[in-house]
């Protein structure tokens, strides 16, 4: 089964959990061979999601968002070996309703299009940024 987008359910628990302060956004994306469009047009995968980052860019920055980490995936030690993600990226917002302005954006809402074009399967999860401790518990 393949995760494109969320859902109703899964965009308002997202609304409901409105805490103050800042979240990150973790996201894992799996690519297609081709990139195939809603009019049948294809292209290169990694060149559509690459479009989908240089156009949605500046709606990230206008509502004061940005990516703070990025790493290739290498292998996976403890999962299920055929899950192998060719993007890994963590983008930080603001505060919450930050992500919602941003794909609510008429700019961004253009710009996914190449997303949903590119993508074979992702996961979005959004965390709580916290202090880095000592130990792997934060400690």
């Amino acid at each position: 089964m393949s995760h494109l987008s969320f859902d109703k359910e899964g965009f308002d628990a997202f609304r409901a959990n409105d805490r103050p302060g800042p979240i990150h956004m973790l996201n894992l994306v799996r690519l297609n061979a081709r990139a195939t469009y809603e009019d049948g047009t294809e292209s290169d995968a990694a060149k559509a999601y690459a479009a989908y980052g240089r156009l949605s860019a500046p709606v990230l920055a206008r509502v004061g968002g940005r990516i703070v980490w990025r790493g290739a995936m290498e292998q996976m030690l403890i999962g299920p070996e055929a899950e192998v993600w060719d993007l890994c990226f963590i983008a930080e917002y603001p505060e919450p309703e930050a992500f919602v302005q941003m794909i609510k954006d008429p700019e961004y809402r253009e710009a996914v299009k190449h997303r949903q074009a590119s993508v074979q399967d992702s996961r979005l999860i959004r965390m709580a940024p916290q202090s880095v401790g000592q130990g792997f518990a934060g400690d």
